[in-house]
């Protein structure tokens, strides 16, 4: 069973130049999976908090592309806190991970790196089902 001690914190590449970085990253090399899709969290209110899921298949690296906000890791034990701030650091999620996105500074950009393409059946949007889940160790 997945706890917060597998998500982990990925060195990704930089590549300076004079005029300005790149950080690529390829599927199956920079990451521990195929990336299936990609999506980005832009313009969020003050206040605003995102996540608040867990997936019952599905990988993520998160990036804070721009900005910096904070992520909270649960595995129904243990409760880490990370906040992400670097456009070379991504943060890996396994499955059955609960996590939840907040304190995003104004012009915040968090990038989302997926194994999966969506699937609402992956979902799990209740803390309280995730947490008998895990209790289960299903």
């Amino acid at each position: 069973m997945t706890s917060v001690d597998d998500c982990r914190l990925l060195d990704l590449a930089r590549i300076r130049r004079p005029e300005g970085t790149i950080t690529p990253v390829e599927s199956g090399v920079d990451l521990p999976f195929e990336i299936e899709r990609v999506y980005y969290l832009y313009d969020i209110p003050a206040g605003a908090a995102r996540g608040g899921h867990a997936h019952r298949a599905l990988e993520q690296v998160i990036v804070c592309a721009m900005g910096a906000f904070t992520v909270t890791l649960k595995d129904g034990r243990t409760v880490r806190r990370l906040e992400l701030n670097r456009a070379h650091v991504g943060l890996y999620i396994p499955t059955l991970i609960w996590r939840e996105l907040d304190s995003f500074s104004a012009g915040s950009v968090c990038v989302v790196l997926a194994s999966q393409h969506f699937e609402e059946a992956d979902y799990i949007r209740d803390y309280g089902d995730f947490a008998t889940l895990k209790e289960s160790g299903e």
